[in-house]
């Protein structure tokens, strides 16, 4: 993109790119939620991509620890996955899931949006080359192997893009 400006305007218009550019930076934050473990994810600075962050033990500093990371990395908006059954009613998971929401927002001071999640962890250990269902003839198990890597935080970066994806068409 090429601007030509007079110099006489250049100053207001200097300023008005730096508004559109600081508009524009919209990072945002994503979670699969366990409850032993919670998946961390983060978009880029256009809100256009997400990627794996953290995983972070589901303990009593998890809303302090989220919090924390929303508030180093910026970000505009947390993105929590809502765990359905597949018949759309909301699942055992979802009651822990609605407690954590009412106090990552009453904490962070910041949106928390629920993205419908299905099949999360299952498509990041696809993706990762991992089985989820049993490990027959590796001698490790798959909460070994989750444990392991950063399965949960894949699940995160899959929610968060499904998030963008819809918000950005």
């Amino acid at each position: 993109m090429h601007l030509i400006v007079e110099q006489r305007h250049k100053k207001t218009t200097v300023t008005c790119l730096w508004l559109y550019a600081i508009l524009l930076l919209m990072r945002f934050l994503g979670i699969d939620f366990g409850t032993k473990r919670v998946g961390v994810a983060l978009s880029d600075e256009t809100g256009r991509l997400a990627f794996p962050h953290s995983v972070i033990l589901n303990d009593k500093n998890l809303v302090a620890e989220v919090t924390q990371i929303a508030r180093d990395q910026k970000v505009k908006a947390i993105i929590v996955g809502e765990s359905k059954n597949l018949d759309g009613k909301a699942n055992s998971l979802m009651k822990h899931v609605e407690v954590f929401v009412k106090a990552i927002h009453k904490e962070a001071h910041k949106p928390v949006y629920l993205e419908p999640e299905f099949w999360s962890s299952f498509q990041a250990g696809r993706r990762q080359g991992r089985r989820q269902q049993g490990s027959r003839g590796t001698g490790v198990r798959a909460e070994q192997r989750r444990e392991n890597g950063m399965l949960d935080a894949s699940a995160a970066a899959i929610i968060l893009q499904s998030y963008l994806d819809r918000r950005n068409s």
